[in-house]
């Protein structure tokens, strides 16, 4: 017997018990779980989790005076942006349009990318991403070395369950909490290795 043979034969012995299905969708998957509880306010504990996690994080009124301070206190001269992102959020800086698409070289050569996304969940402190105009393709935020990325008030939900309900399955998602890290196996932890260094927050609460 060969160890597949061997390692199949003992998955079959442990389903043994387990009733078997044709189809896949006559699997009953329970789905009596909580989807929201109630807590702090879902802004001050998206804050303190991306603060725990070394995101720079500001709230603003005026999306597009908090963008143009947030780069020029970066010193960002050139930055990636996708085509949904208003020409006047970017002050003094060059916005540069992903369009045509740009290339790793390019995108390298930037000082950062400014992004929305689809939605922020409080609790993890993650925000998803899934390629919206205002977010554009995966790329655009893996390989610059700074991400601005602009969260409403209205995007924020507290918990995963929320989150999902709210995307699109078939949309190619990016989840980030935090900036890029990693640590090897003697906990010295290295950041921008899968991703950009700096992640930068900008919470608005009311566009104007």
């Amino acid at each position: 017997m060969s160890s597949r043979d061997r390692i199949l034969a003992r998955v079959r012995s442990a389903l043994a018990d387990v009733p078997r299905t044709e189809r896949p969708e006559d699997v009953e998957v329970p789905r009596d779980y909580d989807r929201t509880r109630s807590g702090p306010d879902v802004v001050e504990l998206l804050v303190d989790r991306l603060v725990d996690y070394k995101a720079v994080v500001h709230e603003a009124t005026d999306v597009a005076a908090a963008v143009a301070d947030a780069l020029r206190g970066r010193a960002a001269r050139r930055v990636a942006a996708p085509v949904g992102i208003p020409a006047e959020w970017f002050g003094d800086a060059e916005a540069i349009r992903d369009d045509p698409a740009l290339s790793a070289a390019d995108l390298d050569a930037l000082d950062g990318v400014v992004t929305g996304c689809a939605v922020a969940i409080a609790e993890t402190g993650t925000i998803v991403l899934d390629g919206g105009d205002d977010q554009g393709r995966r790329a655009l935020t893996l390989i610059p070395d700074y991400h601005l990325c602009v969260v409403r008030r209205d995007q924020i939900v507290r918990t995963v369950p929320e989150a999902l309900e709210r995307l699109d399955p078939s949309r190619p998602q990016t989840w980030i909490s935090g900036p890029s890290a990693t640590s090897d196996i003697e906990l010295n932890r290295v950041e921008g290795v899968h991703g950009p260094r700096t992640l930068e927050v900008l919470i608005v609460r009311a566009v104007s």
